[in-house]
């Protein structure tokens, strides 16, 4: 895939190419399903943890999971919300329609506006990049990459997220309503399965907004482009 070109502000469209488009680097229905996720996922994982915390053990009562080493240990007051678990309940469930609506909206613009072309990690083209970006940020190799949209390790990530994201709903779901959608919590090992999976999906969360603000501290200037849109880019087809 060729390099993305990024356009001035004040570049006519035929500069471009007559059979490229162009758009923001970060176009608006991006922006504002990223800032929406922001206190929606901050609340949500608050609530969680406030879930949580009248149950703080993984496994059927009388059977817990051996290999779960946090058995009985309850997450601290400071990153719980709701008060207690009615309350908490409450909250989640009232949130998880809005960040629903909010995914589908990212995922609908996502794959309409053909923005997977460029974010989308694909392994024929991706791969590669991904494992000497890899090489580089571990100190294995000193090149890095030449610059482009997102490198393939930064694709994957994105692409990994999505994939959890989708996991957390559908196992949210499975815990909300495990009689009526008996089915969907099968699917997940039963109850308790479900609850593994989307405790271990809000870890992979968090790790995943650690990285993340770790990665944008050292470079502000992409933290502007989400407020701002960026330059133009050219959207170019996977090759």
């Amino acid at each position: 895939m060729p390099a993305l070109e990024i356009e001035p502000l004040d570049a006519p469209p035929s500069e471009a190419g007559p059979d490229r488009r162009t758009r923001r680097e970060q176009p608006l229905p991006i922006r504002l399903t990223h800032w929406f996720n922001v206190p929606l996922l901050v609340l949500m994982a608050a609530s969680g943890l406030q879930i949580f915390y009248a149950y703080p053990e993984l496994g059927p009562r009388g059977a817990l999971y051996r290999w779960y080493p946090l058995q009985g240990v309850q997450p601290p007051s400071w990153i719980r919300f709701g008060g207690w678990l009615a309350g908490a309940r409450h909250w989640h469930f009232a949130l998880a329609w809005f960040l629903m609506l909010n995914g589908a909206v990212y995922l609908a613009y996502f794959f309409w506006s053909g923005e997977w072309r460029r974010r989308l990690f694909l392994p024929k083209r991706d791969a590669a990049n991904a494992l000497r970006m890899f090489a580089y940020y571990t100190h294995i190799a000193r090149t890095p990459q030449p610059d482009d949209f997102y490198n393939g390790l930064q694709r994957l990530a994105y692409t990994i997220v999505i994939i959890v994201g989708i996991v957390m709903v559908l196992s949210g779901l499975a815990i909300y309503k495990p009689v009526q959608l008996h089915w969907l919590t099968m699917l997940f090992g039963g109850y308790d399965g479900a609850r593994v999976v989307h405790f271990a999906g809000l870890c992979i969360l968090a790790m995943f907004v650690a990285t993340h603000l770790v990665l944008v501290a050292a470079h502000p200037r992409d933290i502007i482009k989400m407020i701002t849109g960026g330059g133009r880019a050219a959207l170019d087809r996977p090759s």
